[in-house]
């Protein structure tokens, strides 16, 4: 076994915390692994892992090299990657995720041109209102509502802004009539999403003023989509970003309510795992949305 397999041993050894699963790993037997382990700890001159019969563990020498040897090995697979990415079609399985609203309106429309034009990628789509750990679900992108985020593997790429606004159904401002100003929606039907931050603490802003107001919902709901069935349906006033209801708007299915005040925007932005090297099907996956929304004007359309 080469010295390049015997570092290999030892992250499965340190990621798995067993010798046999090491070794089931790398699809040889545990006499041999435990023979590299040994090897490479007389090779460096220092114990690298503890043993005992019922468990095993890292020295303080053994976690750092540890930490070193993944980053050699991520270097290494990247490097990888780039070369063979540059000799071939973009592949494999490309997992993405993001809410329902947002799945629906930008990212299944844009698939059939992209599965065209990159026929040897796989398009996994997890469409969910939480934020799936990227590293630990293997998520290649998400699109996300975070400025930042705490984890330093985690690059986070501006997509667009988006104002948030309450819109009603004609027939439900002929019932109801139509509030001049936020204090009125105390006595109107609220249909509010439950995972926004302070969901029921509404801030409007207007020339310098500024009115926060809490409301009662009638219906509240973690999902977009069924606010936006209600609101169509005649139920009440929705609370909602304007990408969502972009096309109902422009269809007069919905009209704007007090737009002449604004609520804290939204900003949608692409997480993926920060990497020396991009992937080729995540590379292509970003540059195909990114351009969507430059050609449609989305952050114009949205902000105005």
């Amino acid at each position: 076994m080469d010295y390049l397999t015997e570092i290999k041993l030892f992250v499965e050894v340190a990621e798995t915390g067993s010798i046999s699963k090491a070794a089931e790993g790398l699809d040889i037997s545990v006499s041999a692994a435990s023979r590299h382990l040994v090897s490479l700890e007389s090779r460096l001159g220092v114990q690298l892992v503890r043993r005992t019969t019922r468990s095993l563990s890292l020295t303080e020498a053994g976690q750092e090299f540890q930490r070193r040897c993944k980053s050699i090995l991520l270097d290494l697979g990247e490097a990888e990657s780039a070369v063979r990415d540059a000799m071939v079609q973009p592949s494999g399985v490309l997992r993405v995720t993001a809410s329902l609203s947002f799945c629906m309106l930008h990212i299944a429309p844009m698939l059939p041109a992209f599965s065209a034009r990159y026929p040897d990628i796989s398009v996994e789509l997890v469409s969910a209102n939480r934020y799936y750990d990227i590293i630990e679900n293997g998520i290649d992108v998400a699109i996300r509502t975070k400025v930042f985020e705490a984890d330093s593997n985690i690059t986070i790429r501006r997509l667009a802004a988006t104002r948030r606004i309450l819109a009603a159904s004609p027939e439900y401002l002929a019932a109801h009539g139509t509030p001049g100003f936020p204090g009125e929606l105390a006595r109107h039907r609220i249909l509010n999403y439950g995972l926004a931050d302070n969901p029921r603490e509404l801030l409007f802003q207007r020339d310098g003023e500024s009115i926060m107001i809490t409301v009662k919902p009638l219906l509240e709901s973690n999902d977009g989509q069924i606010l936006r069935v209600a609101a169509l349906s005649g139920m009440g006033i929705l609370v909602q970003p304007k990408y969502i209801l972009y096309d109902d708007l422009v269809a007069g299915r919905l009209v704007p309510v007090l737009d002449a005040w604004d609520l804290p925007r939204l900003t949608m932005n692409l997480a993926f795992q920060t990497r020396s090297y991009m992937p080729m099907k995540v590379r292509v996956f970003i540059d195909a949305l990114v351009e969507r929304f430059r050609i449609h004007e989305f952050e114009r359309l949205w902000t105005s």
